[in-house]
């Protein structure tokens, strides 16, 4: 069944009480975190002797510690049992961690909270591995994107409005409306975690191994099996280094750069949260549903510009003392500091969605939680990193602009270096560019392409671009079978390697790289991957279909799978086809062109017929480009 968009999944009960669940533990996760943050702040003197700055720090290492000690087990629990019945129990153990609390704030018992803290954390970390892991049981692989991303939005509105509720709360300062509100939510959270339907346990016969050390490792091994995903992963992870960084340092930004009260941190959060939710949800719509690794370089590249803006926008000297949120919109440059972490946010959500959605399509399936608790571990460590850099370079003398300046170069580096490990995400990159920014591609019929399992892809040959053009427009990696000569064009050449293309050369011309070539696809679709020939076995020199050569049948006939027919129109009048001898001529004549590939329905292999196939291509493709 087609939907126009991620939201209809809120009305379906595989996902409506999950997603519930997690909101509203990540709600409560926020307000309590928050309260803790902004009076330490602001009221530490009440609680404790101790550095504000010293105590955040604490605070925060004492959250992320469990992620460190408990991440490998939690994943194991996870694969071993049915994660629906895990995450009732860790929602059912966030009521005890929420009266552990209040009894905190009543004493007014730094000690207690903190250890309040510690086991906030230790839930999450249970909870996280069932979480994710959930996901591709109870979605398609087209709904991975948008489940990821309404999961994502979820959580930071759950952020935004904990933030919120957590300035609100920390305003009044009454601890009893605190403990209430923090028994409140996880009451509506775990009445929400009953109505999760059952699952089958992914691995119903692991052992689980109930030793920090070894079950962590364990989990790791587990994610380096796909080097895709373990890559992945570690792009959350960084993703997690520079968010914490950024953000464990807004309240004293906003107090000693800024001259801002603890409204001004709750709108700078506010604004930070909107714009990972906002960005979260354009995932979908600008991968089309599919997921698309190609937003990742859009969305580092925007985490660096607007991080080194953000530097540029802070004033030298604070705008005041203890400013309501009023008066510092009434500041110069106070929007451009908004804005900058909004767009921070949004790019943040662009990065991270793909990510998530590529590990939970790549990973092993009775592995996913297991991978999913390597990934906290890894996260876990980033972030603790992060709190080591942010308190070296501010005792080595740095301002939090400087930190965060600091923070947006390092992640130039970083993702100039995850980019060379894997040109793919590159690649994909310049693809997403081409059919959304060059063309606008209108995909007709991609459902036939099968989520699962291998198939032989067949379309016609209008010009260079055309294995960019499918590639970007199926929801899964394709193999093209490439003529050699094409293969080995300067520039386009590194390109198709990077999309491990299949060189093909004429049996006279090269015997041995036509026999590799077949060899190699063979293998593709023993493997369950995707394959695509142009059967043509040329470039179109003038626009239409040419005759069908035999190379295809052979590949049926060795390995005999689905043939799914296609067809590209619009692209012979581009200047990536043969149409136009000369270079100079090949300039766009009209913006943003309109393109189009149909997809028909699979043929069995045994009732492919190669004038039939042809017939097919040819009636997809309608009119001559």
């Amino acid at each position: 069944m087609s939907h126009s968009n991620q939201f209809h999944l809120l009305a379906e009960r595989r996902f409506l009480p999950f997603f519930g669940a997690q909101a509203l533990g990540a709600f409560n996760d926020n307000v309590y975190k928050n309260v803790l943050v902004i009076l330490a702040a602001y009221q530490a003197a009440t609680y404790t002797t101790m550095d504000p700055v010293l105590l955040a720090n604490v605070a925060g290492a004492l959250f992320i510690l469990p992620y460190v000690l408990f991440s490998g087990i939690a994943g194991q629990l996870a694969d071993r049992y049915d994660k629906a019945l895990v995450l009732k129990i860790v929602k059912a153990f966030e009521l005890i961690i929420m009266a552990i609390a209040g009894a905190g704030f009543a004493m007014r018992s730094i000690e207690v909270l903190l250890v309040a803290l510690f086991l906030m954390g230790t839930h999450s970390t249970f909870f996280a591995p069932a979480k994710y892991g959930l996901l591709p049981e109870v979605l398609r692989d087209s709904e991975l994107v948008g489940g990821n991303a309404m999961l994502e939005m979820g959580t930071f509105l759950a952020i935004l409005l904990g933030t919120l509720a957590a300035g609100l709360l920390a305003g009044v300062g009454n601890t009893i409306y605190i403990t209430v509100a923090l028994l409140g939510i996880a009451t509506f959270g775990f009445l929400s975690s009953l109505a999760i339907p059952r699952l089958q346990a992914a691995a119903p016969n692991l052992r689980v191994d109930w030793k920090p050390w070894t079950s962590s490792w364990s989990n790791i091994l587990a994610a380096r099996e796909s080097r895709t995903v373990f890559l992945s992963i570690l792009g959350i992870s960084w993703f997690w280094f520079y968010g914490a960084l950024i953000l464990a340092q807004l309240p004293l930004y906003s107090k000693n750069e800024l001259g801002g009260s603890e409204e001004v941190v709750t709108l700078l959060l506010v604004m930070f949260s909107a714009g990972v939710g906002i960005g979260s949800l354009l995932c979908e719509r600008l991968s089309a549903r599919k997921v698309e690794i190609g937003l990742v370089p859009f969305g580092s590249l925007g985490l660096t510009i607007f991080a080194v803006d953000l530097y540029f926008a802070t004033p030298r000297d604070a705008y005041g003392t203890a400013l309501t949120a009023a008066q510092f919109l009434e500041q110069t440059d106070a929007w451009r500091i908004l804005v900058d972490l909004s767009l921070i946010g949004l790019f943040g959500g662009l990065f991270i969605v793909p990510l998530y959605a590529i590990v939970q399509q790549r990973g092993r399936r009775e592995a996913m939680s297991r991978i999913i608790g390597a990934n906290n571990i890894l996260n876990a460590v980033f972030i603790v990193a992060a709190a080591m850099l942010a308190a070296l370079g501010l005792e080595a003398g740095l301002t939090i602009p400087q930190l965060i300046l600091l923070t947006g170069i390092l992640n130039a580096f970083v993702a100039l270096y995850i980019y060379s490990l894997v040109p793919e995400f590159l690649l994909r990159f310049m693809a997403w560019l081409l059919i959304n920014v060059v063309y606008r591609l209108e995909r007709r019929g991609i459902e036939h392409i099968p989520e699962r399992g291998p198939a032989l892809l067949i379309c016609n040959h209008v010009g260079y671009a055309d294995a960019i053009v499918i590639s970007s427009a199926c929801p899964r990696p394709i193999r093209f079978i490439m003529e050699s000569s094409i293969f080995k064009i300067p520039v386009l050449s590194t390109i198709f390697r990077g999309m491990k293309a299949i060189p093909v050369a004429p049996a006279k011309q090269d015997p041995v790289v036509y026999e590799r070539a077949f060899e190699t696809v063979a293998r593709e679709l023993r493997d369950g991957n995707l394959v695509c020939i142009f059967p043509e076995g040329r470039l179109t020199s003038d626009g239409e279909i040419a005759e069908f050569r035999t190379g295809m049948m052979r590949i049926l006939k060795e390995t005999p799978v689905p043939v799914i027919p296609m067809a590209l129109s619009g692209l012979w009048d581009s200047m990536f086809s043969r149409k136009y001898k000369a270079v100079w001529k090949r300039w766009p004549r009209r913006f943003w062109p309109k393109i189009a590939l149909n997809v028909g329905p699979p043929i069995a292999p045994e009732n492919a017929r190669i004038e039939e196939l042809r017939t097919r291509v040819s009636e997809l493709r309608g009119a001559k480009p």
